[in-house]
């Protein structure tokens, strides 16, 4: 039986991937950013799973304003890094993992949510970003990710988007989904973008920090109650683009104690940072007992 034994949770700012490309990590502006993350790199060598499960959105490259699906599963053997107007991140090509992905795709369909099924797609900083941070950059003489991920992609860009409710149980159905897989498999589940950030009108570049913390203080407490807040208060307190953090609702419905264990996660690591590019960075890992 595969279980998910942990889920990462971070935003997935396209400068962050910009100042790795361009080898920019050290300078005062980023160092205090990539500094958070060094944990987690160690973290993630000594607790490397099979798959990741990562919940990203697309920023206008697999999909478009004339089609854009609430929730969709890549069910492919292999997804290109998207070129997002200066070309393709140099990072590797992303490896899924089919045979997992469809059977997610059978177990979610089959409880009644609706995933669309994407055999072919380029992937974009939503998705790459968060493996860079976590799993770092990959040596030129091995030049792949550590292991197989299966992207899925959430409209989180043109309402209407889905209730932070139904990210929550979405997370639960994809739990089951996953321990019912008849393989051996260690499965992380990432949820990212956010945390408060507004790119347009009047309140661009708005963040708050006491909103975000509260945030994470009551995803990791309180992830049941936190799926019931409105979509306006992410607006409100978090900016345009604060929605982003429904995301990360998904990978904490599919955690242990969600499932009834009554065992919460252990927090393996917490970390805030403002500003990255004009926005707050949030990263939270969290083990299943």
């Amino acid at each position: 039986m595969a279980k998910i034994t942990a889920s990462v949770y971070t935003s997935h700012v396209p400068a962050i991937g910009a100042a790795i490309d361009l080898g920019k990590t050290a300078e005062p502006y980023w160092a205090p950013l990539f500094k958070g993350y060094e944990f987690s790199k160690e973290w993630f060598r000594q607790h490397q799973p099979d798959v990741i499960f990562l919940v990203y959105n697309d920023h206008a490259t697999a999909f478009s304003l004339e089609l854009i699906p609430t929730f969709a599963i890549g069910t492919a053997a292999e997804y290109q890094p998207a070129d997002e107007g200066w070309g393709p991140r140099p990072v590797p090509v992303v490896k899924g993992h089919p045979e997992l992905a469809s059977h997610i795709a059978q177990s979610v369909i089959q409880e009644d949510f609706d995933l669309t099924i994407v055999n072919k797609m380029d992937v974009d900083h939503g998705l790459t970003v968060p493996l860079s941070l976590v799993c770092g950059t990959p040596p030129q003489d091995h030049f792949e990710w550590p292991c197989a991920v299966i992207p899925f992609a959430v409209n989180v860009v043109q309402y209407p988007v889905p209730s932070g409710r139904r990210c929550f149980q979405l997370g639960q159905a994809i739990r089951r989904a996953i321990e019912s897989y008849d393989e051996p498999l260690n499965v992380q589940i990432w949820g990212t973008g956010g945390m408060s950030h507004q790119l347009q009108g009047p309140r661009a570049g708005l963040i708050n920090q006491a909103w975000d913390n509260a945030f994470l203080d009551q995803l990791i407490a309180d992830p049941a109650g936190l799926a019931q807040k409105p979509h306006i208060e992410y607006v409100r307190e978090a900016g345009s683009e604060g929605i982003e953090l429904v995301m990360w609702l998904i990978a904490r419905g599919a955690m242990s104690d969600v499932a009834g264990s009554g065992k919460p996660p252990k927090v393996a690591h917490r970390f805030y940072h403002v500003p990255a590019s004009n926005t707050a960075v949030g990263h939270l890992i969290l083990e299943n007992p």
